[in-house]
């Protein structure tokens, strides 16, 4: 079976890269308006898998992260109609020059081909990959999670009954939807095809894809995420940034995890800080020292364990550990982090500038939530991933991400001397 869809994708590709722009937004905006259309159906399928969910006894956590409502099934139709209003990178020329030869050189940007897609729960990331690699003029082979089966598969019709519409192969877009986990281990060996692996989920994922791929892999997508609350910052300013990066969707990959706060302020701060996380449901997981200071007043509160420092949450449930200096809350985001985003609230100039330096993770933020890593956020449309690596993308991975570039050498008739 995935030895067909190889094939068919790595000739859906090659047709996919010689498409105008046009033909390839024309695509796009009747995906978005199919989406609309047809919303009934996917949202009833998208039910099924709620209650299939429900029955499994999964967390609401993840429920939420599989959930589709016509709010979100609308948002998702115009962040396609904004991915098909943003420039092509195809075809840019990047840089050029003249050697002494008299050779003429330039890097033109070009599609990467074929990108195979395994992810968890998220349907929104269905369309958001294939609005992406349509885009930018690659095919894509999606495997998503069972948990989304029927979503998927509609939402995978969807996208090729407008792909058939607007007479673009409908190769170009397929989904493998058959749960068996020996899919994942064979598409990540159909290098044949297959140019990229873009794993979207938890660790054990990633540590699958990078022990069993014979393709490069991009991984991320794991969010330890931190925020270190400097002795200098305003308490009101501190705690809405804090509330918004823990409660506004607590199942996302940026959502914070571990809030690190200076010792000097903690005795105020924290009790404080405790009331509004109270008011949003928020369960703490304190140090000791942070242990003594909110026993006598919170109620969801709970001994931190080091297990727990390493736990993306994906829920309510936040860390809070004490440090005694900016060094230290750098060391302990370097220990625990994933190198996803994490941020310091201050107004001390060079303590930003210190962290900012030395943290070394996709996204570093100053007095601004961890939420803001997405790549609609970052202007970027929608995104395939959020890469904690350093090769070739690293953070939100939107248009160019999933472009490549060739050299190209023009002569007056030159021969090599």
């Amino acid at each position: 079976m995935l030895e067909q869809m190889g094939k068919a994708a790595k000739k859906a590709a090659y047709q996919l890269a010689q498409c105008r722009s046009n033909e390839k937004d024309n695509a796009l905006r009747k995906i978005a308006d199919l989406l609309e259309s047809e919303s009934d159906k996917i949202l009833a399928a998208n039910q099924k898998d709620v209650e299939v969910a429900r029955s499994a006894a999964l967390s609401d956590a993840m429920i939420d992260r599989l959930l589709l409502t016509p709010n979100r099934l609308s948002s998702l139709a115009n962040d396609v109609r904004k991915i098909a209003q943003l420039h092509d990178p195809i075809g840019e020329i990047i840089d050029g020059y003249t050697v002494s030869s008299g050779l003429q050189l330039s890097r033109r940007r070009i599609p990467l081909g074929v990108i195979g897609v395994i992810y968890e729960s998220r349907p929104n990331v269905t369309i958001d990959i294939a609005a992406l690699c349509l885009k930018t003029g690659n095919a894509v082979i999606l495997r998503g999670g069972k948990e989304t089966m029927h979503t998927n598969k509609i939402l995978t019709e969807v996208i090729q009954q407008a792909l058939k519409m607007t007479e673009l192969p409908i190769e170009s877009v397929q989904f493998i939807d058959n749960p068996d986990r020996r899919y994942i281990t064979e598409l990540v060996k159909l290098d044949r095809y297959v140019d990229m692996i873009i794993p979207r989920g938890g660790a054990a994922l990633q540590k699958l894809c990078l022990e069993q791929a014979t393709i490069p892999v991009i991984t991320g997508g794991v969010g330890v995420c931190h925020l270190f609350m400097d002795a200098s910052m305003d308490f009101d300013k501190a705690i809405p940034i804090i509330i918004n990066a823990k409660t506004q969707r607590p199942s996302t990959c940026n959502t914070l995890e571990t809030l690190l706060v200076h010792v000097n302020i903690a005795d105020t701060f924290l009790p404080k800080l405790s009331q509004y996380l109270a008011d949003h449901d928020v369960v703490l997981h304190a140090d000791p020292q942070s242990f003594a200071i909110l026993q006598s007043g919170v109620a969801n509160l709970f001994p931190l364990n080091e297990d727990e420092l390493r736990q993306e949450w994906l829920s309510k449930d936040l860390n809070i550990v004490i440090v005694d200096s900016l060094v230290a809350a750098v060391e302990h985001i370097r220990e625990y982090g994933t190198g996803h985003s994490d941020g310091i609230l201050t107004r001390d100039i060079k303590s930003a500038e210190a962290f900012v330096n030395l943290v070394d993770s996709a996204t570093v933020y100053v007095n601004a939530s961890t939420r803001f890593t997405d790549g609609g956020e970052f202007g970027l449309g929608a995104e395939v991933a959020v890469s904690t690596q350093k090769l070739h993308a690293r953070g939100p991975m939107g248009l160019e991400a999933l472009t490549t570039y060739k050299w190209i050498g023009y002569g007056d008739d030159l021969v090599r001397g």
